[in-house]
Protein backbone atom coordinates (compact mmCIF):
# COMPACT_ATOMS: atom_id res chain seq x y z
CA UNK A 1 0.00 0.00 0.00
CA UNK A 2 3.04 2.15 0.50
CA UNK A 3 3.54 2.98 -2.86
CA UNK A 4 -0.18 4.27 -3.15
CA UNK A 5 -0.24 6.44 -0.72
CA UNK A 6 0.58 9.60 -2.82
CA UNK A 7 -1.97 8.36 -4.90
CA UNK A 8 -4.67 8.23 -1.94
CA UNK A 9 -3.87 11.37 -1.33
CA UNK A 10 -4.51 12.98 -5.14
CA UNK A 11 -7.53 10.56 -5.22
CA UNK A 12 -8.80 12.24 -2.23
CA UNK A 13 -8.35 15.57 -3.66
CA UNK A 14 -10.05 14.98 -6.57
CA UNK A 15 -12.92 13.49 -4.83
CA UNK A 16 -13.38 16.61 -2.91
CA UNK A 17 -13.00 19.52 -5.41
CA UNK A 18 -15.26 17.27 -8.35
CA UNK A 19 -12.34 18.68 -10.87
CA UNK A 20 -9.17 17.61 -12.20
CA UNK A 21 -8.15 21.08 -12.51
CA UNK A 22 -9.17 22.29 -9.14
CA UNK A 23 -7.28 19.38 -7.17
CA UNK A 24 -4.30 20.34 -9.41
CA UNK A 25 -3.84 24.12 -8.11
CA UNK A 26 -4.68 22.92 -4.20
CA UNK A 27 -1.76 20.11 -4.82
CA UNK A 28 0.63 22.30 -7.10
CA UNK A 29 0.55 19.29 -9.45
CA UNK A 30 0.15 19.93 -13.55
CA UNK A 31 -3.75 18.10 -14.64
CA UNK A 32 -1.45 14.98 -16.54
CA UNK A 33 0.41 14.26 -13.48
CA UNK A 34 -3.13 14.19 -11.33
CA UNK A 35 -4.57 12.24 -13.96
CA UNK A 36 -2.22 9.49 -14.53
CA UNK A 37 -2.36 8.98 -10.86
CA UNK A 38 -5.61 8.57 -10.75
CA UNK A 39 -5.32 5.88 -13.69
CA UNK A 40 -2.71 4.30 -12.07
CA UNK A 41 -4.70 3.67 -8.56
CA UNK A 42 -7.65 2.88 -10.89
CA UNK A 43 -5.76 -0.17 -13.02
CA UNK A 44 -4.16 -1.15 -9.39
CA UNK A 45 -7.25 -1.68 -7.38
CA UNK A 46 -9.13 -2.73 -10.72
CA UNK A 47 -11.89 -0.67 -10.46
CA UNK A 48 -13.29 2.61 -11.93
CA UNK A 49 -13.36 5.41 -9.18
CA UNK A 50 -14.71 8.36 -11.60
CA UNK A 51 -16.84 8.89 -14.19
CA UNK A 52 -15.87 11.75 -16.24
CA UNK A 53 -18.23 14.47 -17.62
CA UNK A 54 -18.34 17.76 -19.24
CA UNK A 55 -18.33 19.68 -15.76
CA UNK A 56 -16.02 17.38 -14.07
CA UNK A 57 -15.26 14.22 -12.37
CA UNK A 58 -17.69 12.19 -10.20
CA UNK A 59 -17.35 9.18 -8.06
CA UNK A 60 -18.73 5.83 -8.93
CA UNK A 61 -20.02 3.82 -6.38
CA UNK A 62 -16.69 1.73 -5.99
CA UNK A 63 -14.85 5.60 -6.03
CA UNK A 64 -17.66 5.85 -3.24
CA UNK A 65 -16.34 2.86 -1.19
CA UNK A 66 -12.84 3.71 -0.90
CA UNK A 67 -13.65 7.61 -0.43
CA UNK A 68 -15.16 7.12 2.58
CA UNK A 69 -12.35 4.95 3.79
CA UNK A 70 -9.68 7.61 2.63
CA UNK A 71 -11.72 10.30 4.37
CA UNK A 72 -11.66 8.52 7.59
CA UNK A 73 -8.17 7.75 7.28
CA UNK A 74 -7.11 11.85 6.60
CA UNK A 75 -9.41 12.94 9.20
CA UNK A 76 -7.81 10.57 11.62
CA UNK A 77 -4.06 11.96 10.34
CA UNK A 78 -5.67 15.66 10.65
CA UNK A 79 -6.59 15.22 14.21
CA UNK A 80 -3.12 13.60 14.80
CA UNK A 81 -1.40 16.91 13.59
CA UNK A 82 -3.59 19.27 15.16
CA UNK A 83 -3.33 17.61 18.55
CA UNK A 84 0.43 17.91 18.41
CA UNK A 85 0.16 21.48 16.98
CA UNK A 86 -2.22 22.09 19.85
CA UNK A 87 0.42 20.66 22.68
CA UNK A 88 3.22 21.92 21.31
CA UNK A 89 1.88 25.58 20.60
CA UNK A 90 -0.25 25.75 23.91
CA UNK A 91 0.52 23.12 26.17
CA UNK A 92 -2.92 21.58 25.40
CA UNK A 93 -5.05 18.96 23.84
CA UNK A 94 -8.46 17.34 23.52
CA UNK A 95 -10.50 14.19 24.04
CA UNK A 96 -14.21 13.37 23.00
CA UNK A 97 -15.80 10.71 25.37
CA UNK A 98 -18.41 8.43 24.31
CA UNK A 99 -21.24 8.06 27.12
CA UNK A 100 -24.59 7.74 27.99
CA UNK A 101 -26.71 10.64 29.30
CA UNK A 102 -27.12 7.97 32.63
CA UNK A 103 -23.72 7.07 32.85
CA UNK A 104 -22.76 10.81 32.21
CA UNK A 105 -24.97 12.45 34.62
CA UNK A 106 -23.97 9.95 37.34
CA UNK A 107 -20.66 8.89 37.31
CA UNK A 108 -18.94 11.45 34.53
CA UNK A 109 -19.35 14.72 35.81
CA UNK A 110 -17.90 14.71 38.96
CA UNK A 111 -14.38 13.39 37.32
CA UNK A 112 -14.94 16.04 34.31
CA UNK A 113 -15.34 18.78 37.00
CA UNK A 114 -12.27 18.21 38.65
CA UNK A 115 -10.30 17.24 35.31
CA UNK A 116 -11.12 20.45 33.74
CA UNK A 117 -10.86 22.95 36.89
CA UNK A 118 -7.04 21.40 36.75
CA UNK A 119 -6.93 21.14 33.18
CA UNK A 120 -9.02 24.14 31.98
CA UNK A 121 -7.31 24.58 28.21
CA UNK A 122 -8.11 21.06 27.37
CA UNK A 123 -10.95 20.79 24.91
CA UNK A 124 -13.51 18.17 26.07
CA UNK A 125 -16.02 17.04 23.59
CA UNK A 126 -18.91 14.70 25.23
CA UNK A 127 -20.54 12.05 22.40
CA UNK A 128 -23.98 11.10 23.97
CA UNK A 129 -25.01 7.37 22.73
CA UNK A 130 -26.23 4.21 24.55
CA UNK A 131 -23.06 1.76 25.73
CA UNK A 132 -23.51 -0.44 22.12
CA UNK A 133 -22.92 2.83 20.01
CA UNK A 134 -19.95 4.27 22.30
CA UNK A 135 -18.49 0.75 22.05
CA UNK A 136 -19.05 0.50 18.06
CA UNK A 137 -17.55 4.16 17.81
CA UNK A 138 -14.23 3.30 19.72
CA UNK A 139 -13.52 0.37 17.42
CA UNK A 140 -13.88 2.26 14.29
CA UNK A 141 -11.53 5.37 16.43
CA UNK A 142 -14.33 7.59 16.28
CA UNK A 143 -13.78 8.20 20.36
CA UNK A 144 -10.90 8.69 22.16
CA UNK A 145 -12.50 7.16 25.07
CA UNK A 146 -15.56 5.75 26.47
CA UNK A 147 -17.56 5.23 29.52
CA UNK A 148 -19.31 1.68 29.38
CA UNK A 149 -20.52 -1.25 31.21
CA UNK A 150 -17.96 -3.27 30.41
CA UNK A 151 -18.82 -4.91 27.05
CA UNK A 152 -18.72 -9.07 26.41
CA UNK A 153 -16.37 -8.97 23.64
CA UNK A 154 -13.94 -6.66 24.11
CA UNK A 155 -11.94 -6.91 20.79
CA UNK A 156 -9.17 -4.70 20.39
CA UNK A 157 -10.05 -2.43 23.10
CA UNK A 158 -8.61 -1.93 26.80
CA UNK A 159 -11.43 -2.17 29.59
CA UNK A 160 -10.44 -0.43 32.92
CA UNK A 161 -13.13 -0.76 35.71
CA UNK A 162 -14.18 2.00 37.61
CA UNK A 163 -16.92 0.75 40.09
CA UNK A 164 -19.69 -1.64 40.00
CA UNK A 165 -23.43 -1.51 39.69
CA UNK A 166 -26.18 -2.99 40.82
CA UNK A 167 -29.93 -2.95 39.38
CA UNK A 168 -32.89 -3.14 41.43
CA UNK A 169 -37.06 -2.67 41.47
CA UNK A 170 -37.89 0.84 43.59
CA UNK A 171 -41.09 2.18 44.05
CA UNK A 172 -43.15 4.62 46.66
CA UNK A 173 -44.66 3.10 49.95
CA UNK A 174 -48.32 4.38 48.71
CA UNK A 175 -47.82 2.38 45.07
CA UNK A 176 -47.08 -0.80 47.16
CA UNK A 177 -49.59 -0.20 49.74
CA UNK A 178 -52.49 0.35 46.90
CA UNK A 179 -51.10 -2.20 44.87
CA UNK A 180 -51.13 -5.00 47.81
CA UNK A 181 -54.80 -3.57 48.64
CA UNK A 182 -55.99 -4.06 45.17
CA UNK A 183 -54.79 -7.65 44.61
CA UNK A 184 -53.76 -8.94 48.12
CA UNK A 185 -50.43 -9.51 50.11
CA UNK A 186 -49.74 -12.53 48.70
CA UNK A 187 -49.89 -11.34 45.08
CA UNK A 188 -46.85 -10.92 42.46
CA UNK A 189 -45.61 -7.69 42.22
CA UNK A 190 -44.40 -8.48 38.52
CA UNK A 191 -47.51 -9.86 37.28
CA UNK A 192 -49.95 -7.40 39.16
CA UNK A 193 -47.73 -4.24 39.45
CA UNK A 194 -46.46 -1.64 36.12
CA UNK A 195 -43.32 -2.39 35.34
CA UNK A 196 -41.43 0.36 34.29
CA UNK A 197 -38.15 -0.69 32.12
CA UNK A 198 -36.05 1.31 29.60
CA UNK A 199 -36.31 0.45 26.07
CA UNK A 200 -34.87 -2.47 24.54
CA UNK A 201 -32.25 -0.69 22.61
CA UNK A 202 -30.83 -0.51 26.01
CA UNK A 203 -28.25 -2.61 27.78
CA UNK A 204 -29.72 -2.34 31.16
CA UNK A 205 -32.81 -3.62 29.40
CA UNK A 206 -30.95 -6.38 28.05
CA UNK A 207 -29.27 -7.20 31.30
CA UNK A 208 -32.86 -7.23 32.63
CA UNK A 209 -34.38 -9.11 30.30
CA UNK A 210 -31.35 -11.75 30.59
CA UNK A 211 -32.44 -11.61 34.56
CA UNK A 212 -36.18 -12.70 33.93
CA UNK A 213 -35.48 -15.11 31.63
CA UNK A 214 -33.31 -16.74 34.41
CA UNK A 215 -35.92 -16.31 36.49
CA UNK A 216 -38.96 -17.57 34.99
CA UNK A 217 -40.45 -13.73 35.46
CA UNK A 218 -42.38 -12.37 32.41
CA UNK A 219 -43.83 -9.22 33.33
CA UNK A 220 -47.29 -8.43 32.42
CA UNK A 221 -48.04 -4.45 32.13
CA UNK A 222 -44.91 -2.95 31.14
CA UNK A 223 -44.25 1.14 31.17
CA UNK A 224 -40.63 1.59 28.71
CA UNK A 225 -38.70 5.15 29.14
CA UNK A 226 -35.97 5.65 27.20
CA UNK A 227 -33.92 7.52 30.06
CA UNK A 228 -33.01 5.84 33.98
CA UNK A 229 -33.78 10.03 35.02
CA UNK A 230 -37.30 9.02 33.50
CA UNK A 231 -37.86 5.54 35.58
CA UNK A 232 -36.36 7.52 38.61
CA UNK A 233 -39.38 10.03 38.47
CA UNK A 234 -41.90 7.89 37.19
CA UNK A 235 -41.18 5.80 40.21
CA UNK A 236 -41.24 8.60 42.37
CA UNK A 237 -44.35 10.06 41.84
CA UNK A 238 -45.97 6.67 41.66
CA UNK A 239 -46.48 5.36 38.47
CA UNK A 240 -45.32 1.93 39.10
CA UNK A 241 -42.16 -0.55 40.25
CA UNK A 242 -38.94 0.79 38.26
CA UNK A 243 -35.82 -0.98 37.80
CA UNK A 244 -33.36 1.44 38.31
CA UNK A 245 -29.70 1.66 38.96
CA UNK A 246 -29.57 1.59 42.91
CA UNK A 247 -26.31 3.75 43.48
CA UNK A 248 -28.26 6.27 41.36
CA UNK A 249 -31.44 6.47 43.87
CA UNK A 250 -29.24 5.77 47.06
CA UNK A 251 -30.78 9.52 48.08
CA UNK A 252 -34.36 8.13 47.70
CA UNK A 253 -33.84 5.37 49.45
CA UNK A 254 -32.47 6.85 52.60
CA UNK A 255 -35.11 9.32 52.59
CA UNK A 256 -37.72 7.00 51.95
CA UNK A 257 -39.23 8.45 49.11
CA UNK A 258 -38.73 5.36 47.61
CA UNK A 259 -38.66 1.61 48.59
CA UNK A 260 -36.52 -1.26 47.34
CA UNK A 261 -38.76 -5.11 46.31
CA UNK A 262 -36.87 -7.75 47.71
CA UNK A 263 -35.62 -10.00 45.41
CA UNK A 264 -35.58 -13.91 45.96
CA UNK A 265 -32.59 -13.94 42.93
CA UNK A 266 -30.89 -10.80 43.03
CA UNK A 267 -29.47 -9.54 39.68
CA UNK A 268 -25.63 -9.78 38.72
CA UNK A 269 -23.80 -6.79 39.49
CA UNK A 270 -22.07 -5.17 36.43
CA UNK A 271 -18.67 -3.10 36.38
CA UNK A 272 -18.62 -0.10 34.39
CA UNK A 273 -15.65 1.66 33.64
CA UNK A 274 -13.30 3.28 31.34
CA UNK A 275 -12.45 1.61 27.31
CA UNK A 276 -10.61 3.03 25.09
CA UNK A 277 -8.33 1.93 21.36
CA UNK A 278 -4.87 1.18 22.63
CA UNK A 279 -3.64 2.10 18.64
CA UNK A 280 -5.48 4.81 18.94
CA UNK A 281 -4.58 6.03 22.49
CA UNK A 282 -3.29 10.05 23.01
CA UNK A 283 -1.27 11.49 25.58
CA UNK A 284 -4.55 13.67 26.54
CA UNK A 285 -6.80 10.14 26.86
CA UNK A 286 -3.61 8.95 29.28
CA UNK A 287 -3.90 11.97 31.45
CA UNK A 288 -7.17 11.13 31.97
CA UNK A 289 -7.26 8.03 32.85
CA UNK A 290 -4.77 8.90 35.36
CA UNK A 291 -6.52 11.76 36.39
CA UNK A 292 -9.58 9.12 37.05
CA UNK A 293 -8.09 6.37 38.28
CA UNK A 294 -4.82 7.50 40.00
CA UNK A 295 -3.86 4.34 41.83
CA UNK A 296 -3.34 2.67 37.95
CA UNK A 297 -1.26 5.26 36.90
CA UNK A 298 1.84 2.66 37.08
CA UNK A 299 -0.23 0.09 35.04
CA UNK A 300 -1.15 2.96 32.75
CA UNK A 301 2.45 3.61 31.63
CA UNK A 302 2.61 1.79 28.68
CA UNK A 303 -1.02 3.44 27.01
CA UNK A 304 1.40 5.62 24.46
Amino acid sequence: MEQHLSQYKIFYAVAKAGNISKAAKELFISQPAISKAVSKLEESLGVPLFTRNSRGVQLTVEGQVLFSHVSNAFDTLNRGENELRRIKDFNIGQIKIGVSNTLCKYVLLPYLKGFVEKNPHIKVTIDGQSTAKTVSKLEQQQLDIGLVAEPKTKRNLKFIPLMQIEDGFVCTKSYLENLYLREGREADLFSTGTIMLLDRSNMTRTHIDAWFAENDIEPKQVLETTTMDLLIEFSKIGLGIGCVIKDFVKKELEEGSLIEIPLTAPIRRRTIGFAYNPSYATKTTSQFIRFCLPEKENGQSSLL
